[in-house]
């Protein structure tokens, strides 16, 4: 089951965007090192959604903006290939396939440590991905949570786009938009960040609170369905 780890305990920022795929581009990304993602097919794990694996990427500098229509308004994104090339280019694979269009955000946590919105699973039930994994690539300038005796948790802050695993180096499709700071051990892969007009809708939806008889964990109350993810770059 990949899910965020509950009960554990960004801010958006407008960037400039850099795109790839021109001749300068190209020379460039000669002199990168491709990483190696072990992008890996998981046969017990199907896909939810027909998908091929992708391979290494070639780009692994800039960002990219996301532009995502969902059902309750955009929540536009903008990915960081510095911080994490391999999840970057899965997330973009992903997009371009039409993996993510037509599915729902099938899970709002309102703890008082983790207040997100989690995405990507077409199954809409939390356990299905692109049938494949990859390794993490963990976050290392997070801030220390405070006043925890353990030293060990962070905060993910409001605004901060993140994958949800199943543990180490399991990643796949599935990943959670931070709607406020929230305390998890920094074993999430952060990715990118949700842009102010973003915020405006994952706030319209946490607002409306979650089915069912847990308040603080489940489907939200307000049916929340990504129409089209769509990336303006490679």
């Amino acid at each position: 089951m990949r899910r965020i780890a509950a009960g554990l305990a960004v801010a958006a920022l407008a960037v400039g965007f850099i795109t790839t795929g021109t001749a300068s581009a190209q020379s460039e990304v000669q002199s990168e090192a491709r990483p190696d993602c072990a992008y890996t097919a998981t046969p017990a794990e199907p896909p939810a959604r027909p998908v091929s694996i992708p391979h290494d990427p070639w780009f692994t500098k800039g960002k990219v903006l996301v532009k995502v229509k969902t059902s309750q308004g955009d929540i536009p994104l903008v990915l960081d290939r510095t911080k994490a090339p391999c999840t970057t280019h899965s997330f973009i694979h992903l997009a371009h396939r039409g993996f993510y269009n037509q599915t729902e955000c099938h899970r709002l946590t309102a703890y008082p440590t983790l207040k997100a919105l989690q995405c990507g699973d077409p199954s809409n039930t939390g356990e299905g991905g692109p049938g494949y994994k990859y390794k993490d690539e963990l976050p290392t300038d997070l801030k220390p949570a405070p006043n925890d005796p353990t030293g060990q948790r962070r905060i993910y802050p409001r605004g901060t786009l993140a994958m949800a695993n199943a543990g180490p180096d399991t990643n796949g499709s599935q990943f959670f938009l931070v709607q406020s700071d929230s305390i998890l051990r920094p074993n999430y892969t952060v990715f990118g960040q949700i842009l102010p007009e973003g915020m405006k809708t994952l706030d319209k939806i946490a607002a409306g609170g979650i089915a069912g008889e847990n308040p603080l964990d489940g489907r939200p109350n307000i049916k929340s369905e990504l129409k089209w993810v769509f990336p303006l770059g490679v």
